[in-house]
């Protein structure tokens, strides 16, 4: 089975992982494997840990890495980091990247639902496992639907699109991809057609709310941050403005050091920083956004961890 997967600011990911070969590393979505070659690739006592949730994926890195014993392949969620190192009787690592989203092979793979550009069962489920999209475009209410196009897709017409899908489904359960993207064009004002396929944002909306993406981010920062040894880097490429703000955030207080007011004459809350930012974040250059559509919203971000 071929998993391709473009990875979107490969070069800069990898440099700010600040790899050392005999460290512990971990790829929280390795995918494909293509993160996951590189760093390998610059270990020789070092080990990676190759995590991803997607069946698909971890047929592929098994075939990928099966003469290579530097590379410890995961099925599971990121969100199970911290049992996984338990699991795996590591106390911290040197670095971790996860690369947020959905993979290249998981759109193209018409069958997975997750493009509005192939007739596919409406499914959505990066784990193949859980709630299908076309679970909750059937039963949720008008006022649940347009909370997840507007909270996750950011969808300006989040309410007429809810209204026309529970409309539709009066007669008729949405079964495919094609049907609800023909809902949602419906929906719209004919200018909005125009600049572009309208069904973008709520198919986001639908794929963040079925694989619980924001929940898992949020779950996972701290653990991730935790699990580094002094010196370790963090690494997260996200693709959506929800994310990236929370990423942000996040780093923003493991940098925080005293929060005392300014007229104290000394500290007294003993707060000192945790980490301090490799970088302030790193988007797509030029080239990369000629060649590769998807790394026009993708952001990287990363942090070293110094107490």
């Amino acid at each position: 089975m071929d998993f391709v997967h473009i990875p979107v600011l490969f070069n800069e990911s990898i440099e700010a992982l600040n790899i050392a070969e005999d460290k512990i590393y971990v790829d929280c979505t390795a995918g494909g494997g293509g993160h996951s070659s590189a760093i390998a690739e610059r270990l020789t006592t070092g080990k990676l840990i190759a995590i991803d949730q997607d069946p698909e994926a971890i047929e592929v890195l098994r075939e990928r890495f099966k003469d290579n014993d530097k590379v410890i392949i995961v099925h599971d969620n990121f969100s199970n980091l911290e049992n996984i190192l338990k699991n795996l009787g590591i106390d911290s690592v040197a670095g971790i990247l996860a690369d947020l989203g959905v993979s290249s092979h998981q759109l193209d793979t018409a069958e997975r639902g997750f493009s509005f550009h192939s007739e596919a069962p409406l499914d959505m489920r990066m784990s193949k496992e859980g709630t299908t999209a076309a679970f909750l475009v059937n039963t949720l209410s008008v006022g649940e639907l347009c909370k997840i196009f507007s909270e996750y897709g950011e969808e300006k017409y989040a309410m007429s699109i809810a209204k026309n899908i529970v409309k539709y489904r009066e007669t008729k359960e949405i079964e495919t991809t094609l049907e609800l993207a023909e809902i949602i064009k419906e929906s719209v004002p004919m200018k909005v057609r125009r600049e572009g396929h309208p069904a973008v944002k709520v198919f986001m909306a639908l794929r963040i709310a079925v694989n619980g993406e924001l929940q898992i981010l949020e779950q996972s920062v701290n653990t991730m941050f935790n699990s580094l040894e002094k010196g370790g880097r963090l690494a997260i490429i996200s693709f959506h403005s929800l994310e990236d703000r929370y990423i942000k955030k996040s780093f923003a207080s493991f940098c925080e050091g005293c929060t005392c007011p300014a007229d104290f004459p000394i500290c007294v809350c003993g707060k000192e920083p945790r980490g301090k930012l490799v970088f302030k974040h790193k988007t797509a250059s030029r080239e990369e956004l000629e060649n590769n559509r998807r790394s026009r919203s993708a952001k990287l971000r990363a942090i070293e961890k110094i107490k």
